[in-house]
């Protein structure tokens, strides 16, 4: 059984809609009420949640962004590159892996609001990672982006938000 096939069934991984497999392991049970979030937010939200992600080669997750702050780790594998378009337009892209002398990073935070995707590095077989969002993810908060709309926000970062638009 390959690496990957393993991950699956152990972790029990199932398709993600933005692309990879993933498994939600922690949603915590006590919230946060509606009045004390920003207004971004139409409800009340769990503390935190947590979530198994795993990307193979010639996979990615495509750009989206969440109403949450949300911390990526690195479990196993090969390096993922996360590119995030920040409030400012910037594009940042950092490698998350266990090469810190190659400049890898083995957990990286997510700005709330900003659109980002993913992808293993070249050359890598698989990512194996984690998310952790707070407040608590949920799928209300996420939006999917439109290849084509986002790149009319972002012309300078056309040929990257196309190769990872579904």
């Amino acid at each position: 059984m390959s690496r990957i096939n393993q991950l699956i069934q152990q972790y029990n991984l199932q398709p993600h809609p933005e692309g990879g497999w993933f498994s939600q392991t922690y949603k915590s049970n006590e919230q946060i009420a509606k009045e004390a979030l920003p207004e971004r937010f139409k409800g009340s939200r769990v503390f935190s949640s947590a979530i198994y992600f795993l990307l193979e080669e010639g996979n990615f997750s495509a750009f989206h962004r969440i109403k949450s702050d949300e911390c990526w780790h690195f479990y196993a594998g090969d390096p993922l590159l996360i590119y995030i378009i920040q409030q400012n337009g910037s594009l940042e892209i950092i490698s998350l892996g266990n090469a810190i002398e190659k400049g890898q990073t083995f957990q990286y935070v997510v700005p709330a609001n900003c659109w980002f995707a993913s992808r293993p590095a070249p050359g890598s077989e698989y990512c194996f990672v984690g998310c952790t969002v707070s407040p608590g993810f949920e799928f209300e908060d996420f939006e999917l982006a439109d290849g084509k709309s986002l790149s009319a926000i972002y012309p300078q970062h056309e040929a990257i938000i196309m190769q990872l638009c579904r």
